[in-house]
């Protein structure tokens, strides 16, 4: 007769999420408060990042803090490259921690294969608007929100990762062998990631399922599984039409404005009456499934979908009346903000100040341009065609220039597989007594499509702490402290549900 396998120890959501509860009250909010403070901001926003040391300072207070929290068997390392020219990449942390069987006799998962945890530690730079009392680099507390920039987008990411694999510890179940990147140039678009990926790829093994901690949610009510992230095109549109300003009574009516060239060349990239994006090739067909699943989520988020933003409003005669979305039907408004390209102007050159600017025609206006593609559609072709677009032919025969920053292709998550969903039903009920919910975003995240195509068949638990208002990359961004608890809850029983 064979001898009978032990049963796994069965895993206890209300012990579980106490532990967790505790991490984060006595030793995850003191970092992230400390981490806020530091202006670490993106390569993209600090040229000179290496010299000045904040990328490196966040980073090792992180390396710091996870070697203090003595997990049993991680180890843990910074590891850094440098670029053909010699020039130093931003660093990453590395962890490792080995598979475990239970305490009970539980063998570690059968498949052999690995978790990776992602995050990042780099920022976006301040940004203007913060309430009086709230400042990007001083972080506040207030109504359960850790206030300040990089907590929720993406500083606590390591931080929870590690609170889960303690905690999983702290139950004494068995758990896969779980890896950890964090890397800090993910808001300059990850740029550096690939190299250490390529560097790092017999490390991370074969990897079954990756977490992703630097997403949204729809709600702070229910675990969000993100199923898309849309890719991005940015650079600078330039048109220049004189070498130096002229007294606008003197030349305007013969000299054409760069400000409506810059409308005409723009026009063929958009229809500014209804913000869809002309080129078809910047389209995709949404998959069924996505449709479906955009439709259950409408369901659920309604309204919000679109209330949640801090629409501008004006007082008429006694009635207050606020700027409306594109659309106020939910499905759309979801497929417009994760399927459909959109374009946005995130900065501008060659203006005056209101309170300098005289009668004069300006030589040039230049836009800095984001450009949102659908997942399906490939970033660097796009950035190929945009170029063409809007650079070919010009009006006037004025100078065009369209000189790229950036191109990043969307994701469009894998199939779930049976474990996997259940994991995430099971966990949603557990630590947020409702059912899992999917959606996809608006933002892009380059390492998901590489990690998508070396590892095919990993599962991606892709989700964050991103919810309505929470604002990232905007003024007053916040952290919802009680919906990090149960994220990095459910984040170690779906780990632990690994076969």
């Amino acid at each position: 007769m064979n001898a009978r396998l032990p049963q796994p120890l069965p895993l206890e959501p209300t012990a579980l999420q106490a532990h967790v509860d505790a991490a984060w009250r006595e030793r995850i909010v003191p970092a992230l408060v400390d981490y806020i403070a530091v202006p670490a901001k993106s390569p993209a926003f600090d040229s000179d990042w290496a010299a000045h040391g904040l990328l490196e300072r966040v980073l090792q207070s992180a390396a710091d803090w996870v070697r203090a929290q003595q997990v049993p068997g991680l180890t843990l390392e910074v590891i850094r490259l440098n670029d053909a020219q010699g020039r130093p990449r931003t660093p990453v942390l590395f962890f490792e921690v080995p598979a475990s069987a239970g305490q009970d006799g539980t063998p570690a998962p059968t498949s052999g294969q690995t978790v990776l945890m992602y995050g990042h530690l780099d920022k976006q730079p301040e940004f203007t608007g913060w309430r009086s009392d709230l400042g990007p680099w001083t972080p506040k507390i207030d109504d359960g929100k850790l206030y300040g920039r990089g907590g929720a987008d993406d500083g606590y990411a390591v931080y929870a990762s590690i609170a889960s694999v303690q905690a999983l510890k702290a139950q004494g179940v068995a758990h896969p062998r779980i890896v950890g990147l964090i890397e800090t140039c993910e808001e300059s678009g990850s740029g550096d990631l690939l190299p250490y990926v390529d560097a790092l790829r017999t490390r991370l093994g074969d990897v079954g399922l990756v977490i992703c901690l630097d997403s949204g949610a729809g709600n702070y009510d229910q675990l969000w599984l993100t199923t898309s992230l849309r890719g991005m095109a940015s650079g600078v549109l330039k048109v220049e039409i004189l070498t130096e300003g002229i007294h606008s009574g003197d030349a305007s009516g013969l000299v054409p404005s760069s400000f409506r060239i810059m409308r005409q060349v723009l026009d063929r990239l958009e229809d500014s009456a209804t913000g869809r994006l002309l080129p078809a090739s910047f389209h995709c067909e949404v998959p069924a499934e996505r449709v479906a699943q955009a439709k259950a989520t409408a369901s659920i988020l309604g309204e919000e979908i679109y209330k949640r933003f801090p629409w501008a409003h004006h007082d008429c005669g006694g009635s207050t009346l606020f700027a409306l979305p594109t659309t106020t039907d939910p499905v759309e408004a979801l497929l417009n903000r994760t399927w459909r390209p959109t374009l946005s102007v995130t900065g501008a050159e060659g203006f005056p100040a209101l309170k300098d600017a005289g009668n004069v025609l300006r030589p040039y206006t230049a836009f800095k341009l984001s450009l949102r593609l659908p997942p399906l559609v490939d970033a660097p072709r796009a950035v190929q065609e945009l170029k063409a677009l809007l650079e070919d032919n010009a009006p006037y025969q004025a100078k065009v220039t369209f000189a790229p920053e950036g191109a990043a292709s969307g994701w469009n998550a894998p199939a779930t597989t049976p474990w996997f969903e259940q994991a995430l039903q099971d966990a949603s009920q557990a630590h947020f007594g409702a059912a899992c919910g999917t959606i996809g975003q608006g933002g892009t995240i380059p390492l998901m499509n590489m990690l998508s195509q070396g590892f095919p068949t990993a599962q991606m638990m892709v989700c964050g702490v991103l919810g309505p208002r929470s604002n990232a990359h905007g003024p007053n961004e916040f952290l919802h402290l009680d919906y990090a608890r149960r994220l990095t809850a459910s984040v170690a029983q779906v780990i632990a549900r690994m076969p």
